[in-house]
């Protein structure tokens, strides 16, 4: 089958000719009738060539297309093409195995968004679908993305997702792991955001005026409130995350040099799957590499540097070193 992009345009094209009772088309005509379509769609000059449309025509008749019932009609040196029964259209026709499979490699991206927003409607058609089409097939699943099906909150990120569409104030019960009892905040949501497998909700805290995040996991309830929204008009979401690792942002804070110490055993580990997009390497030795990053400290960062245990060091500065030293000591404590 031909992959590219304009193959769909073809298929319709050549179906429209082969199903046209007023006249021959010869393969200089369906040449031109795909040209034409692809003109027609794309405002491009797509320069179809000969091999290209036969490529096509065999692919409609064979299984792997739509068994086309296509008659080859000899007028003298040259033939022409048309459908044996009229009534025929690729249209009509149930699912080939190519756009099957097309169509169930749809679905599992899809299935990706699960439990999102406007995407309530993926359960049901891949249900319909597979009990219409029988897309279910009898081979087990290849493919598996990240996604924890059981944390809490994912059912706030559609009224979360609707309050920034249609700039509605919540107000919204919150109990943070550091707290004992529940608050309410009046939030004016901007952005949703997923880290390490948890949501969060960026928006504009009304009593402190200050953005805050919010993880959804600890959301105990949503309302709205008649309060006006206020709308973002600082904050650019796309460059928001650039110089922090997670999703903690302290506007007051810039980003600094932090120096690591990464033992090789370790480094091709970090080289292909880097800590930040700042990332560079400064020196390589025997046995360890000098890495820099330059971000704005934060709790995600110290999480990352201590997952990785005993080979990797904070050269600098000083006082993320010392803030590792500190929790290092303190989990050392707890095992004597």
């Amino acid at each position: 089958m031909a992959t590219n992009k304009h193959a769909t345009i073809r298929y319709q094209a050549l179906d429209r000719c082969f199903r046209n009772p007023g006249r021959k088309y010869f393969i200089e005509d369906l040449i031109a009738a795909c040209n034409e379509a692809i003109y027609e769609f794309a405002g491009i000059e797509d320069g179809v060539k000969r091999r290209q449309v036969l490529d096509d025509i065999t692919f409609m008749e064979s299984d792997q297309g739509w068994s086309i019932p296509l008659e080859h009609i000899r007028e003298g040196r040259k033939v022409y093409y048309r459908y044996a029964d009229m009534s025929f259209s690729i249209n009509n026709q149930p699912l080939n195995e190519t756009e099957e499979k097309q169509l169930k490699e749809a679905l599992l991206t899809l299935s990706r968004f699960k439990g999102m927003p406007q995407f309530e409607w993926v359960d049901e058609i891949t249900a319909r679908l597979d009990s219409g089409l029988g897309l279910s097939g009898n081979g087990q699943p290849i493919i598996e993305f990240e996604q924890n099906h059981y944390l809490k909150g994912l059912e706030y990120i559609t009224p979360l997702y609707n309050a920034i569409l249609y700039q509605k104030t919540l107000s919204i019960s919150y109990r943070s792991f550091k707290q004992e009892s529940t608050q309410t905040i009046l939030l004016h949501s901007y952005y949703l955001k997923q880290y390490n497998n948890r949501w969060f909700v960026f928006g504009l805290h009304e009593t402190i005026n200050v953005v805050i995040n919010l993880a959804l996991d600890r959301i105990q309830g949503i309302g709205e409130c008649q309060n006006k929204y206020r709308p973002n008009q600082n904050i650019d979401f796309t460059e928001y995350f650039d110089d922090v690792i997670g999703v903690t942002v302290n506007p007051e804070c810039k980003p600094v040099q932090i120096v690591l110490k990464v033992a090789n055993t370790l480094f091709p580990y970090i080289q292909t799957k880097p800590l930040h997009g700042s990332q560079r390497v400064k020196e390589r030795g025997d046995k360890y590499t000098i890495v820099e990053l330059r971000v704005i400290p934060n709790y995600e960062l110290e999480s990352l540097i201590l997952s990785h245990g005993d080979r990797l060091e904070v050269l600098a500065p000083l006082e993320l070193r010392e803030q590792i030293k500190i929790r290092i000591t303190e989990l050392l404590n707890k095992y004597i």
